[in-house]
């Protein structure tokens, strides 16, 4: 079967916005089937009513690539649980899995099956900001990486995109899928294996603020984390 992509817009954004339909143009591009569903009612109905809906319908088989922003990668995990098998990876920029602040999260389940998730999520990464300005950070990042395994990135850029942060492309995101069969056969890209150490081209960010020297040591040893889930 051909790969597909699902890209999970955040609470109260819509699925043409930030590097929704750049990463839609590269996927594309690479043979993907992407769909980029526009859900009004994220995190705004309870997520026992509006997961059904999400679910109705849609192929998340094991050629399924998932991707999440925000309140959308708080969506993916509750979808994850209740998968009846798995999809190839899942990659959750800005999630969280318990409240980041003071608002109301209608999308996070009280309780998560974690084993369920990891067994459906395929090879998960979790990419969180130590600036993120909803708390949506590496503390729920690390959170969803103790349980779940993977690997965990952490960066310094906000909530990688926001109604006041620009954000219109994510070639990171676009490096860490994994290359279809054909692309494959023009090119043989090093993928790292889960608990394999990395060695990261991503950790420098030439245009982003500076910041004191004894932080910048702190998310280059934090920056990639990785091991198996299990």
């Amino acid at each position: 079967m051909s790969k597909n992509a699902v890209i999970m817009h955040g609470t109260g954004g819509n699925p043409d916005v930030l590097w929704y339909p750049w990463l839609d143009r590269q996927l594309t591009a690479r043979g993907y089937q992407v769909e980029r569903p526009y859900y009004p009612s994220l995190n705004v109905e309870p997520i026992s009513t509006f997961l059904p809906k999400v679910l109705d319908g849609r192929l998340f088989d094991a050629d399924t690539v998932l991707v999440g922003h925000s309140g959308g990668a708080a969506l993916l995990l509750a979808v994850l649980e209740h998968l009846q098998a798995p999809v190839a990876q899942t990659i959750l920029v800005a999630g969280y899995a318990t409240r980041p602040n003071d608002s109301d999260e209608p999308v996070l389940q009280d309780v998560y099956d974690w084993d369920r998730i990891r067994a459906n999520g395929g090879e998960m990464y979790f990419i969180n900001s130590i600036t993120d300005p909803y708390g949506c950070d590496a503390t729920q990042g690390r959170l969803m990486f103790d349980n779940l395994g993977g690997t965990q990135i952490v960066r310094d850029e906000g909530h990688f995109g926001d109604f006041n942060q620009p954000y219109d492309t994510f070639e990171l995101i676009d490096r860490l899928i994994v290359p279809m069969q054909s692309e494959r056969n023009d090119a043989e890209p090093h993928i790292p294996s889960a608990g394999e150490a990395v060695v990261p081209e991503i950790e420098v960010d030439e245009n982003a603020a500076p910041r004191p020297e004894e932080e910048v040591a702190d998310v280059a040893r934090a920056d990639v984390q990785s091991r198996p889930g299990g």
